[in-house]
């Protein structure tokens, strides 16, 4: 299936140039251990677009080399993100068989940059909603086969024809969750802006182990696949597509007419849980995955997958029950299972093991200011997703409405579109 737009939009984005950024200092080829919740997220990948007019001379006047200049100090104080992953020796093999255990090799490796140019007026970029715009601004590459030659990170810097620019970063997600990857992000912005990065930004440092308990039936918010071996890629069963759209702070308190007492993050997700099980009829979509980040109860460590991981039940069809009722159920039903999470011993998913909602409400992702120019929008997406899908929500620019990004099999996408159309949203939201 190909939406309409979709190759023209691709044909946009054009002449992709290669480059490699690595730390200012020898790091030393230390090691930076994996812990378990690392390892549960292996085979996801954060892709991240921020987005900037060509107001006054700010943006004018980034040139890829300014751009790049900070980042071989911020790369000091992140030096992980510049590593590779590596498997433990032979040797060092767990009593009872287990396979050998990633972490990453702190060998200045570099994080790869990536320049490109855009046909597109960045207005009429953001004014379309073809499915997938995300993807042309974020390199897309997963770990492996090869893991000792994978970069963690992906910088794409995309110019457009009217003298704006898009930052997309392409982040695997084992080396941290959304909270820490906007957060090293804005540490980079700010390097830019003048700011001396802090000394000892990773501590404490991760554990190897989490000391979960191992054991008993697979939590129910993973899915076991694989063993993936090492090219970390979620086997396909069905194409997958991105497809966002913005929810208007008018849109917002009509939707909270229907449940004041639940919060924006649980009312979208009822309102796309009702949504994607109409889609899927003749499919139960009873229980879905909740991911949440609570940024007050972080351990402070800069590289972290700290999510509180849950599912929720839904006591009748969600297709026939009340958008309030499954907010209800949201906000109150979750069962956690973060510490089961992390202490499965095999290859899973997660997003899109059951229908999932990503909680973005307190991540910091308008924080990347460039030269004091705020980015005009933000949009967070991801690869990796299992083919129950997900979606992610976060504020949008000024913190009234919120931005949607819905990663779902590729042929209920205009489903969604027509659905949302006739009860949240205008088309051109």
């Amino acid at each position: 299936m190909v939406f309409e737009g979709e190759e023209e939009t691709a044909a946009a984005v054009h002449g992709h140039r290669l480059s490699t950024v690595v730390p200012s200092s020898v790091t030393g080829e230390t090691n930076y251990e994996l812990a378990d919740a690392d390892l549960a997220f292996k085979l996801h990948y954060l892709r991240g677009v921020y987005y900037y007019y060509a107001a006054g001379d700010v943006v004018r006047g980034l040139t890829t080399k300014a751009l790049k200049d900070p980042m071989f100090p911020w790369l000091d104080a992140y030096h992980p993100v510049a590593g590779r992953v590596r498997r433990a020796e032979d040797d060092q093999l767990a009593p009872d068989g287990a396979r050998r255990r990633p972490y990453i090799k702190c060998n200045d490796c570099g994080v790869r940059i990536v320049e490109a140019k855009c046909d597109r007026a960045l207005a009429d970029w953001l004014r379309d909603d073809a499915p997938d715009r995300l993807s042309h601004l974020c390199y897309d590459k997963v770990l492996g086969p090869e893991l000792f030659f994978s970069p963690l990170l992906y910088v794409q810097i995309t110019n457009f024809k009217c003298g704006g620019m898009a930052l997309g970063f392409s982040w695997a997600h084992l080396i941290g969750d959304v909270a820490s990857a906007t957060n090293c992000f804005n540490v980079w912005a700010q390097i830019l802006s003048g700011k001396k990065p802090e000394v000892g930004g990773l501590e404490p440092a991760n554990k190897p182990k989490d000391g979960a308990p191992a054991g008993g039936p697979p939590p129910r918010s993973v899915k076991q696949v694989g063993p993936v071996e090492d090219h970390w890629l979620v086997p396909a069963s069905c194409a997958m597509a991105c497809y966002s759209f913005h929810v208007t702070e008018a849109a917002l308190k009509r939707l909270q007419q229907q449940a004041s007492h639940a919060g924006s993050f649980e009312l979208i997700s009822a309102l796309l849980w009702q949504t994607v099980a109409r889609i899927r009829a003749s499919k139960e979509v009873g229980t879905v995955t909740v991911v949440k980040t609570d940024m007050s109860a972080r351990s402070g460590k800069s590289l972290a997958n700290e999510q509180r991981i849950g599912y929720v039940e839904a006591g009748s069809s969600p297709a026939n029950t009340d958008v309030g009722e499954l907010a209800a159920l949201l906000a109150k039903n979750q069962v956690d299972e973060t510490a089961a999470v992390a202490a499965f011993p095999g290859d899973a998913i997660i997003y899109g093991a059951n229908l999932t909602f990503v909680d973005m409400e307190q991540v910091a992702a308008y924080g990347l200011v460039l030269k004091g120019q705020r980015p005009a929008h933000v949009e967070y997406g991801m690869d990796g997703v299992g083919e129950e899908g997900a979606v992610l929500v976060q504020p949008d620019a000024d913190w009234r409405g919120r931005f949607v990004t819905a990663v779902l099999p590729k042929d209920e996408i205009e489903s969604l579109r027509a659905a949302l159309a006739s009860t949240l949203l205008p088309r051109h939201a």
